[in-house]
């Protein structure tokens, strides 16, 4: 038997998880690099597994199948595609630099009590929601990934209401207050997703007979698994509506702005970079793979719900005044242009979806991160709070800068390709929506030039003089990802040879084709 290296990529931080949480209260600094190490051995392997990928072959690689539960047809099922993989090695990624970001989130306030061990459960939950997603973009299995799906709100529930922002204006009985509601919002909309989501897995079930993904696509093509035209539509809303929620897509999104408001920007980093895109994923993997007429059908409306999540997004994004809710809202706005790429059902679009989720990951951390290095400097998420940053912590300033152009998909950086060819894909199928996602560009320009001006320029407030620069260890989180965000931006071919024939086996699934360009016969 082959080494496991798709369980032991997912394993290893579940076992770091295990490890961390068992350290004695008095070691925490022990606790934090152990977590630091578990999460650059995951990233190891996850490199592992980039290598030992064949873009040109079978479509899911790397696999591993084993019976599990086996009265209800139910298999520990494993494999990864070029868009799961591209999502996996993200997460692995992006988790040292949260760990790092994070480093003194954690540490106990002097009014707790000292047997109160939150830096342990601290890197022990980011570890735990690491194993969980990893897992959950390797799974062929449906009902494996809906047990993965439903299970990651738990620790997410848990870093939200049990570790949030310290930066906060009201009272500590009002913070409380707050992250105990953001966090309820977060698992209440999620829960409600993933119950009708369940009731779709248990229809799949009884009309497939199998929960396995390679099983329903032979059946497909063989002939022997036909769906009536309702009960596929009826099964795929279940599909989608949950991945909505997590996604998150107008209308579902208001549980969004309100965790990453009350969530350490580490956290806010784990919800919108990596916990997210297990929606967006599982559209391109679940949806359209195994609902494909549905998919179509369904394909307008969801084509309009994207393009109001992409305005409506940044119109509100430029109203804030709150630093975390403004980059909330501009995720809406993101999520907006990948859900568009991937119903554009066309290669351009759906290839750039997927760069779209690598990058956004990317771009959001590094802006996210340094906001809240700025932050924590001052105590402070109001806007209007800050000003002449620039003049005093110019390192800090540049690289918010660059974060924040990432985020308005600048030429030269990573988002700006993906966004790119979300549009292009979109423009050659619905020309109209095209025109009018485009508006979302012109918004992203305005609020994070504006967040910039009154952040980082002007006289220097009282507040912000003496502010200190970066440090070492918050360079080593930020550095390395703008150096990421330059290189895929001029060079994205890396990224695009791997998930190119995932998209193609996609547009195969919903049995789409580029449309052709019409050329006027020579006169």
């Amino acid at each position: 038997m082959s080494f496991p290296l798709l369980t032991a990529t997912a394993a290893l931080p579940a076992i770091g998880a295990i490890a961390t949480a068992a350290v004695p209260a008095a070691r925490r600094t022990t606790a934090k690099w152990l977590a630091l190490l578990f999460s650059l051995a995951t990233l190891v392997l996850a490199g592992i597994a980039l290598v030992r990928f064949e873009p040109g072959g079978a479509r899911y690689q790397l696999t591993e199948s084993h019976a599990w539960i086996k009265d209800f047809g139910v298999r520990y099922e494993l494999g990864v595609d070029g868009i799961g993989l591209a999502l996996m090695a993200l997460t692995a990624l992006l988790i040292p630099f949260v760990i790092l970001a994070g480093w003194h989130d954690a540490d106990p306030l002097e009014t707790k009590s000292s047997r109160w061990r939150p830096t342990q459960g601290f890197f022990a939950l980011i570890l735990m929601v690491e194993a969980m997603v990893i897992l959950s973009f390797e799974a062929t299995d449906v009902f494996l990934f809906y047990i993965l799906f439903e299970a990651m709100l738990i620790p997410m529930y848990f870093l939200i209401g049990g570790f949030g922002d310290r930066a906060h204006t009201g009272s500590d009985e009002n913070a409380a207050a707050q992250r105990s509601y953001a966090a309820v919002k977060f698992l209440l909309y999620n829960l409600v997703g993933g119950l009708i989501m369940l009731a779709a897995v248990i229809g799949l079930y009884v009309v497939a007979g199998t929960f396995s993904l390679s099983e329903i696509a032979e059946a497909r093509a063989s002939g022997s698994l036909s769906m009536a035209t309702s009960t596929e539509r009826w099964l795929f809303l279940g599909f989608f509506f949950a991945f909505a929620v997590k996604a998150p897509l107008w209308p579902l999104h208001t549980w969004l702005p309100n965790a990453m408001g009350e969530a350490t920007s580490p956290v806010a980093v784990l919800i919108t970079a990596v916990v997210d895109k297990v929606g967006t994923f599982a559209m391109l993997r679940f949806c359209l793979q195994l609902f494909p007429e549905a998919s179509k059908w369904a394909t307008p409306l969801i084509v309009v719900l994207a393009l109001i999540s992409i305005v409506y997004g940044a119109l509100l994004a430029v109203g804030q005044r709150d630093i975390k809710r403004l980059i909330a809202y501009a995720s809406i706005s993101h999520f907006g242009f990948i859900i568009l790429g991937i119903f554009a059902m066309t290669s351009q679009g759906q290839s750039g979806a997927t760069l779209y989720m690598v990058n956004h990951g990317i771009s959001t951390a590094a802006l996210m991160l340094v906001a809240g290095f700025l932050i924590t400097r001052r105590g402070s998420r109001l806007i209007a709070d800050y000003g002449g940053v620039q003049k005093v912590a110019p390192v800090l300033a540049g690289t918010f800068l660059i974060g924040g152009l990432a985020t308005l998909s600048l030429p030269g950086l990573a988002p700006f390709v993906s966004e790119f060819l979300v549009l292009v894909g979109t423009f050659s199928a619905y020309p109209a929506a095209g025109i009018i996602a485009t508006t979302g560009i012109v918004l992203a320009a305005l609020y994070v030039l504006v967040l910039y001006q009154r952040t980082m320029t002007g006289p220097v407030k009282a507040e912000v003089q003496g502010m200190p620069d970066l440090k070492v260890r918050e360079l080593a989180v930020v550095l390395p990802l703008i150096a990421l965000l330059l290189f895929l931006g001029v060079y994205p071919k890396p990224l695009t040879e791997i998930v190119n024939p995932a998209v193609q086996h996609t547009m195969s699934d919903v049995q789409k084709k580029d449309p052709q360009p019409e050329v006027e016969a020579a006169k």
